[in-house]
């Protein structure tokens, strides 16, 4: 074959011209959306214009009261939702003095049943609610196989889905009608990178979460037109008690360094890792998928979380 001929060159600058409209579409817009936009343009969305409240549930710990922190320092009245109400009656007290806001408690277990919700709707009625933030959720206490975790305690399968499925979309239902009405709100999702990336050994978790991504998507395209922003935020790991990472770093940021990241992309994208070095372990992940394939992929995540099991468990027995 002739690598000179013609038409041998002409399929080449095909190929190549096709390739590099492919880079431009998927590297620009993340480019944009992870570096340049929120350094360039910061958040361009007044939250303090969506109104007078704020609402964030598992808002006494990690990046709940992170978020609750940056709301209040921005002006806004705070709502905060968790289960105990010394800790919440603490974080409400702590931000009420440092930021010189009303700051109103609602104590309830969102592994409960719907009857949670109506306690939330009397406590929140009433209020201009402009950001709505869903934060609580749970997650394994380690890496752990479908199977063993389940049989182990049948309990945490209702729990988990509850807390990070139904909460979200029974506050959503709860909050977004009077944002609707006034034409506008914030409405910020929790999800996590396990959410997007293979997840072995997270498997009921990561399913959560990526359940909280497509909900999101979808219901930003079916209230965009109502004014409506809903973000679905996917942190990777975050030094909190959840993570079980005491000591910060720039791939496990503190949850204000992350919550202040994440809140530059609001307007921006509305799908983020909300921290740029997340963002780039996404981006290699999926590149390495593109590249070598799902499975190799897979692999590499599965020895890597196979690793943090086998910590897990001999800490565990040392522990007995």
């Amino acid at each position: 074959m002739d690598l000179n001929s013609p038409i041998i060159r002409v399929l080449s600058g095909i190929a190549i011209s096709v390739l590099g409209f492919q880079m431009c579409r998927k590297v620009l817009p993340w480019v944009f959306a992870n570096i340049l936009g929120p350094s360039l343009l910061g958040p361009r969305v007044d939250i303090r214009k969506m109104g007078e409240w704020a609402v964030v549930t598992g808002s006494t710990d990690g990046i709940g009261k992170a978020y609750a922190r940056e709301l209040a320092r921005k002006g806004l009245k705070l709502v905060l939702i968790s289960r105990s109400l010394d800790k919440l009656n603490a974080v409400a007290k702590e931000i009420g003095e440092n930021f010189g806001v009303e700051v109103r408690v609602v104590d309830v277990d969102f592994t409960r049943g719907v009857e949670i919700y109506e306690k939330i709707r009397k406590s929140t009625e009433g209020l201009d609610v402009g950001v709505l933030v869903n934060n609580v959720g749970i997650s394994y206490s380690h890496p752990e196989y479908f199977l063993e975790c389940c049989n182990s305690d049948p309990k945490f399968l209702r729990d988990i889905i509850a807390a990070n499925i139904h909460s979200v979309t029974h506050m959503c239902s709860l909050i977004m009608p009077r944002m609707v009405v006034k034409r506008k709100g914030v409405v910020i999702n929790l999800s996590s990178t396990a959410g997007v990336i293979p997840s072995p050994l997270l498997s009921v978790y990561s399913a959560t979460k990526a359940f909280v991504n497509k909900f999101s998507d979808d219901l930003q395209t079916e209230y965009k037109d109502h004014g409506l922003i809903i973000q679905s935020v996917q942190p990777g790991f975050v030094a909190t008690n959840m993570s079980k990472i005491r000591k910060p770093n720039i791939f496990a940021p503190s949850p204000e360094t992350y919550v202040k990241s994440a809140l530059s992309t609001l307007g921006i994208a509305t799908q983020t890792a909300g921290y740029l070095p997340h963002a780039l372990l996404q981006l290699v992940i999926h590149f390495t998928e593109a590249v070598l394939g799902d499975q190799i992929a897979r692999n590499v995540v599965l020895k890597n979380i196979l690793g943090t099991r086998s910590r897990a468990l001999r800490r565990l027995a040392k522990e007995q």
